[in-house]
C-alpha cells in the first residue's frame, strides 16, 4: 500500500520502519526541520562562544522498553554504543535514598529498600508491605484513585524520597492528581519485571544520534521518502482510485502520529471532506480536545568542568523553592564536562524565575555555582 505517517516523532519513525518493514511504500510529513519530536537535539551558543548540542528536553530510558531496544537495534544503533546502562537508583546529594542491585526481580527491589540509606525500618517495612499488597492485587486498582490515595499506607519519608519522584517523572504529573492505575503499570513493569527492566538507560549521546538520524538513514536507504518542513493541512476521503488524499497527494491509508490535540485539530479542519461522522469519532474529538498538557522543564547549566558523584541524581524538591526533581551530568554522559542539566517536571513556573530557582537550588543541594 501506499501510506502516509504525519508526524516524524519517535511514534511516527516506529510506524514508518514497520510499515516499510512489511513492504508498504511510506511517505512520512514533518512539519519541523528536523525529526525526532520531543526528543531531538538543538544546536545552541552560549555567551562563552562554546557551542553545545542540548536537547530539547532530557529524557531517559529503562530496561522495561524493549520494544524500543529492538527497534533502535533494528536500524543499526546498539545499546552499549549509545546507552548507559546502571542499575536502579534514586540516590540524593546527602547520600540518602536507594539503589537496586544485581539480583533477579524482585529480590533486586528488595535489597535495595533494605539497604537505602536514610531510611528507618518502619519506613522500609511500610514500602515493603505496599509492594506486596500491589502485587497480590495483579497491579490493578479503582480507575479513578490518585496515586496519593493509593500510597496513602507509606510513610512519609518513602513517599518524598521515592513514590513521589517516580510518579512525577514517570507521569509529569503531581501525586495527587496522577492516576494511580498508570502509576502501578509503571510499577510492575518496570520495578517488577524481567530482569533488567529496572535498569537506567542514560544517552551517551544526542536524542537525535539516540535514534531519529539512525530511522531516517535505514528508511531513506529503503525507499521512503521523507518530507521535512511539510505540515499537513487537508486530509479528504478518497474515492475509489484511492483511500485518502493528503494535501492532494493520493494513499491508501493515513496514519497521524501526533499529539491528540494536533490530531483532533487536523480532523475537525477536514471533517466535512472525511465523507462519515460517527458517535465513536465525535466522541474521541470531544475527549482529545478536553486534554490537559502539563509542561516538562529542562535547565542546561554550567558548573566550570566540576562533575558529580553520579550521572544522575534526584534533588529535594517542592513546589516553591526547590522545582527540580532531578539533575544529569551530561559529561559523564558524553557531553561536555561541567553542563549539567536539571528537570523539573510538571513545571508551572516561567522561564526566568525557574531558572533563578534551579541555581539557588544548585547552590543548596550541590553546593555548586552555576551559570
Amino acid at each position: 500500500m501506499e501510506i502516509a505517517i504525519v508526524g516524524g516523532g519517535w511514534s511516527g519513525l516506529a510506524c514508518a520502519i514497520e510499515a516499510t518493514r512489511l513492504g508498504h511504500r511510506v511517505k512520512l510529513f514533518e512539519s519541523a526541520r528536523h525529526l525526532g519530536g520531543r526528543a531531538r537535539v538543538v544546536p545552541a551558543v552560549e555567551s562563552n562562544g562554546l557551542a553545545y548540542k542540548l536537547d530539547n528536553g532530557q529524557h531517559i530510558l529503562i530496561g522495561a522498553y524493549h520494544e524500543t531496544l529492538n527497534l533502535m537495534s533494528a536500524v543499526g544503533l546498539h545499546e552499549s554504543d549509545v546507552l548507559l546502562r546502571l542499575p536502579m537508583a534514586l540516590k540524593y546529594p546527602d547520600g540518602a535514598g536507594l539503589q537496586f542491585g544485581t539480583l533477579p526481580p524482585p529480590f533486586d527491589a528488595l535489597a535495595g529498600i533494605a539497604l537505602a540509606s536514610g531510611w528507618s525500618w518502619l519506613d522500609k517495612l511500610s514500602l515493603i508491605r505496599a509492594s506486596v499488597l500491589w502485587r497480590l492485587a495483579g497491579f490493578t486498582c479503582e480507575p479513578t484513585m490518585s496515586v496519593a490515595q493509593l500510597c496513602a499506607g507509606i510513610r512519609p519519608r518513602v513517599l518524598q524520597d521515592m513514590i513521589f519522584p517516580l510518579c512525577i517523572s514517570a507521569l509529569n504529573t503531581p501525586a495527587n492528581r496522577a492516576s494511580a492505575q498508570v502509576f502501578l503499570r509503571v510499577m510492575k513493569d518496570a520495578l517488577f519485571g524481567a530482569r533488567g527492566s529496572s535498569n537506567l538507560l542514560l544517552p551517551r549521546t544526542d536524542l537525535s544520534s539516540l535514534f531519529p538520524d539512525a530511522a531516517e538513514r535505514w528508511l531513506t536507504q529503503r525507499g521512503a521518502e521523507i518530507r521535512l518542513g511539510h505540515r499537513v493541512r487537508e486530509l479528504h476521503r478518497g474515492n475509489d482510485s484511492c483511500g485518502w488524499l493528503v494535501d492532494g497527494l493520493p494513499f491508501d491509508s493515513v496514519v497521524l502520529a501526533m499529539d491528540s490535540s494536533n490530531v483532533a485539530s487536523l480532523i475537525q479542519s477536514a471533517q466535512p471532506r472525511l465523507g462519515y461522522q460517527s458517535d465513536q469519532m465525535l466522541s474521541w474529538l470531544q475527549a482529545a480536545s478536553q486534554v490537559n498538557f502539563e509542561a516538562i522543564t529542562t535547565v542546561y547549566a554550567v558548573a566550570s568542568h566540576t562533575s558529580l558523584r553520579r550521572p544522575m541524581l534526584a534533588l529535594y524538591s517542592d513546589e516553591t523553592v526547590n522545582p527540580a526533581q532531578f539533575v544529569f551530568d551530561r559529561g559523564q554522559m558524553g557531553g561536555p564536562v561541567g553542563l549539567l542539566a536539571f528537570v523539573v517536571s510538571a513545571s508551572t513556573t516561567d522561564k526566568l524565575e525557574c531558572q533563578r530557582l534551579v541555581v539557588d537550588q544548585a547552590k543548596r543541594q550541590l553546593g555548586l555555582s552555576v551559570t
